[in-house]
């Protein structure tokens, strides 16, 4: 992804997360902070899906739409931000073959696990990828800024 793709990118994250909106400062400064975890899904030239993804510290997972200023140092897991892709990209394999890049991602670069808050549903297709619903106390009440069915996934790299 680059700093042009995020106007596709919010429009994007309109259609698939109306229930979930974030600034376009939120976008940018994941892009900013971290551009190797940020990417664009392109068709036809045309962004149809995309991915926000980070360094984060394990179990402090960010609240939504809210800035992370910088990243934590050291890190302690990769967390995946947001995945979302239009319906036209659905069941091409693509966010299958994303997950597995960013998993891959992690592993290369030393993090013990991937993090992440499903939301829209989602568990089914993180738990078939090898996360696992984590319960941390601590974290309902920034869960409950997504909504009451988000929940805590972690997905430790072997």
């Amino acid at each position: 992804m680059i700093p042009a793709d995020l106007p596709a990118a919010l429009a994007v994250a309109d259609i698939v997360h109306p229930n979930y909106p974030e600034d376009s400062a939120i976008f940018a400064e994941r892009l900013a902070l971290y551009r190797q975890g940020c990417l664009a899904l392109m068709q036809a030239d045309a962004l149809i899906g995309y991915i926000v993804s980070h360094p984060w510290s394990y179990g402090a997972l960010p609240a939504l739409n809210s800035l992370l200023v910088a990243l934590p140092v050291p890190p302690t897991t990769y967390y995946i931000h947001d995945i979302a892709l239009l319906p036209e990209a659905r069941g091409s394999g693509a966010a299958n073959d994303v997950v597995t890049r960013l998993i891959a991602h992690a592993e290369a670069r030393g993090f013990p696990n991937l993090s992440l808050t499903a939301v829209n549903n989602s568990v089914a297709f993180w738990q078939r990828h090898g996360f696992v619903l984590t319960a941390i106390p601590a974290l309902d009440a920034k869960l409950r800024s997504y909504d009451e069915a988000a929940r805590f996934m972690v997905r430790a790299i072997a």
